[in-house]
């Protein structure tokens, strides 16, 4: 994937795929880990903080879970 085009390319997608799969807690944790491997920092962070607003209150668990190195 070419990131100079858009760089938050990747970053949308994710967000795209979490959103779909938020109705499985598991696959919504496997997903979110999976992204966490192919984001760079900044991405990361605007994941973290985009996820605790969108999903805080239904995964904090795993959102705490999977952010904790973050």
């Amino acid at each position: 994937m070419n990131r100079s085009v858009n760089p938050f390319a990747m970053l949308e997608y994710v967000k795209t795929i979490l959103v779909k799969v938020s109705f499985d807690i598991k696959l919504f944790e496997k997903e979110l880990k999976k992204a966490l491997k192919s984001l760079v920092k900044e991405e990361i962070l605007e994941l973290k903080n985009w996820c605790f607003k969108k999903f805080g209150s239904s995964h904090e668990q795993v959102l705490q879970k999977c952010f904790l190195a973050y």
